[in-house]
């Protein structure tokens, strides 16, 4: 029977909020030994941005730290604490969630042990951090507290109790991970996709981002379409300002009723967006107005309905458009997912399915086909275990003139890529 884990075993520590007891936190961990465990709380669905609200480490014989970047701001001292621990590695569970917060501190990592990624590659069945504690670790973590708004202050202690315990536990899962792991042979490959992680560049700004709003299947118009796209601008300004998660100056409901309502007045205008909100002082005349002039642009200003495609068509397309790309897609993705199954790995942790289709698209070669499937994966973003482990299977998938039948092909959304390491 897993054991339940209600407070730190060392008892929950003082919340840091100044620049001596940050010193005092950075002198007990250099004291440490072994890598550092840290977790980060922000304030999404909150607040605009995406910074850190609390900062918690752990490290043997180093103590658990729970730090106030808002109270303790200084540069130079995260600066400090990533220069000491240059050499170290450490340990984030989806390490993707957090390492932008962290580099927006001054932490930068330089060796990484991701114990969520860690956790599927060794065939977890659940990766959670309190899943994976109960199946590896036998401890069952409280987690009531983790959607709160961490920007608020003070912060709650039964909030700080939750927060410590993600790092108190987090080396001792890291030890385990890694065991597994080992003992599947899969080290290696869990190696190399962290190294990718901290390798991997920002994610580039999204081109047309308003074209995201929920609702816009009602959008008939490209006139619909431009008032979306001014008051999406004047909305998420707004939200930059005040640090206000956009949805919560307005919802996306409020943003296409209005554009496919026009509401004639201010008051009609105000009550639609009023009904949505969580501030008391937006600027609706202000943002009536934008309406108003929306209404007025020239057909040479409106936004086209659809954007032409980025990239490789949808794959609803590849029947009419490329057969025999269509025909080796279905071989290729049945044939990774028996792949992924026999390795116990998710799908989308074997291989992104983008690289799938960037190789199947164009027609191989007759000759050493099994070569240029592996060019092919490691040009697209494959690592060297990835390629190792799907090239073979992808040789015949690769020489497919016809489609599997509808019974044998796998659904798209058992390949989706939320989890993959770009």
């Amino acid at each position: 029977m897993p054991e339940p884990l209600l407070t730190p075993r060392s008892g929950l520590p003082e919340l840091i909020i100044d620049q001596a007891g940050f010193l005092d936190a950075l002198n007990a961990l250099k004291a440490g030994i072994g890598p550092i465990a840290v977790d980060a709380e922000r304030a999404s669905g909150y607040r605009y941005s995406q910074r850190a609200y609390l900062i918690q480490l752990f490290r043997r014989g180093g103590g658990l730290h729970l730090i106030d970047p808002i109270a303790v701001s200084d540069p130079k001292l995260w600066k400090e604490m990533d220069e000491s621990f240059k050499d170290c590695e450490w340990i984030i569970h989806a390490s993707t969630q957090d390492l932008p917060c962290l580099r927006e501190l001054g932490i930068n990592p330089t060796i990484l042990f991701d114990t969520e990624l860690g956790g599927r590659i060794a065939g977890c069945e659940r990766v959670g951090l309190g899943p994976l504690c109960e199946s590896l670790l036998d401890l069952v973590l409280a987690k009531e507290h983790s959607a709160v708004d961490w920007s608020i202050r003070p912060l709650h202690q039964d909030w700080l109790n939750y927060a410590a315990l993600d790092v108190d536990v987090l080396v001792d899962l890291r030890d385990a991970v890694e065991a597994l792991l080992i003992e599947r042979g899969k080290m290696t490959w869990a190696a190399e996709d962290f190294v990718q992680i901290l390798k991997n560049p920002p994610n580039p700004p999204r081109l047309d981002p308003w074209r995201r709003t929920s609702g816009m299947h009602k959008v008939r118009d490209r006139m619909t379409l431009a008032i979306i796209r001014a008051l999406w601008a004047a909305r998420d300004e707004f939200a930059r300002e005040i640090d206000l998660a956009p949805g919560r100056v307005f919802n996306d409901e409020a943003l296409v009723e209005i554009a496919t309502k026009r509401p004639t007045t201010i008051d009609e205008f105000t009550k639609i967006i009023k009904r949505r909100s969580r501030v008391t002082n937006a600027p609706t005349t202000e943002w009536f107005s934008l309406m108003k002039q929306t209404l007025e642009l020239p057909d040479t200003e409106l936004p086209v309905l659809r954007t032409p495609s980025v990239g490789l068509p949808p794959i609803k397309l590849w029947k009419d458009r490329n057969p025999l790309g269509n025909a080796r897609l279905s071989h290729a993705r049945a044939a990774v997912a028996q792949r992924a199954a026999e390795l116990e790995i998710p799908v989308e942790n074997l291989i992104s399915p983008e690289v799938i289709r960037q190789l199947v698209w164009k027609n191989p070669p007759e000759s050493e086909i099994e070569e240029y499937i592996k060019k092919l994966l490691l040009e697209n973003g494959a690592r060297s275990w990835q390629a190792e482990q799907i090239t073979s299977v992808l040789v015949e998938p690769m020489r497919a003139t016809e489609p599997l039948p509808p019974a044998q092909t796998v659904p798209a959304e058992e390949l989706s890529e939320s989890s993959s390491v770009e």
